[in-house]
């Protein structure tokens, strides 16, 4: 293993393979957008499972196919994704795969263009490696453990917009607590994906972004090594740093911001919003 530095300036010790890991999500991606754009936009078929939740045939075919190459390639890494039947055979995992076929499904059904595949390495709790793709956009975000960020090969480095007035999308409830708090912001526009919010603080487009209590891991995984690659704080309000492959995959509310003034109103207005978990709810310490 070699000594580099993290995109936020500090030194870490890179794991083993993480380059190729890379390699690996990025063509895993594209393949797995060119399944899903051949079901954008026609008339497939559509259900709902646990009530709320959207599913196309697409989620499932691009599921299929990210688990028969990923797990194929990697045989010795647990596997997590939104769309297959959980295991906690996972736990006994030290890497994992932690995908979202597509994130941002309601989007993708309505016929938007943000939608995107959510693909990540998590090693012992930590996400490693992330891919976050957007293929109606042809927008590729990587990002790996002390290798920097990019989009589209072009380094990412999440800053301030020139805006006087941070650009923030959230909740109309979030949005009431920040303005009593005085907080003075634009409101953002408002992504169907959560990954592609959270990649958008890690390119500077937007200077915070926010998660309703309950998302999961496959939610934010692929992200969240983006935006600390590209020097942005993602926290968990109640828990701190969020940790991946616990035996709950759930989360209390989320915040990434590269401006570290935004960063207590965006966790007190949250926690205000959302409270925060009981003991039981917590999301326990991954297994190494």
């Amino acid at each position: 293993m070699t000594l580099i530095g993290l995109g936020v300036g500090m030194p870490t010790t890179v794991p083993q393979g993480i380059k190729d890991d890379i390699k690996l999500l990025k063509s895993a991606a594209v393949h797995a957008g060119i399944i899903a754009l051949g079901f954008f936009r026609t008339d497939m078929r559509t259900w709902t499972k646990n009530i709320t939740s959207p599913v196309s045939e697409a989620d499932i075919a691009v599921d299929t196919f990210l688990s028969g190459a990923l797990r194929a390639a990697r045989p010795d890494y647990g596997w997590l994704s939104e769309e297959t039947a959980d295991s906690p055979a996972r736990l006994e995992h030290k890497r994992i795969f932690i995908v979202d076929p597509i994130d941002g499904t309601r989007g993708y059904i309505r016929g938007e263009d943000s939608w995107t595949i959510s693909l990540a390495v998590v090693e012992n709790g930590v996400a490693v490696a992330g891919v976050v793709y957007a293929p109606a956009r042809d927008e590729m975000y990587v990002g790996g453990l002390g290798l920097g960020a990019t989009c589209n090969d072009v380094p990412l480095r999440a800053e301030q917009t020139s805006s006087n007035a941070p650009l923030i999308p959230a909740p109309a409830a979030v949005h009431h607590e920040l303005a009593a708090l005085g907080l003075s912001y634009t409101k953002g526009p408002a992504y169907p994906s959560l990954a592609y919010r959270l990649v958008q603080v890690a390119s500077g487009k937007l200077d915070a972004a926010v998660a309703r209590r309950g998302a999961q891991d496959w939610d934010i995984a692929g992200a969240d090594i983006i935006l600390s690659e590209a020097g942005a704080r993602f926290e968990d309000v109640c828990l701190g740093t969020p940790r991946y492959n616990g035996a709950d995959t759930r989360h209390a509310a989320l915040a990434a911001t590269a401006d570290i003034s935004l960063l207590s109103p965006l966790c007190d207005a949250l926690r205000v919003v959302y409270g925060c978990p009981q003991p039981d709810f917590d999301n326990p310490q991954p297994q190494a």
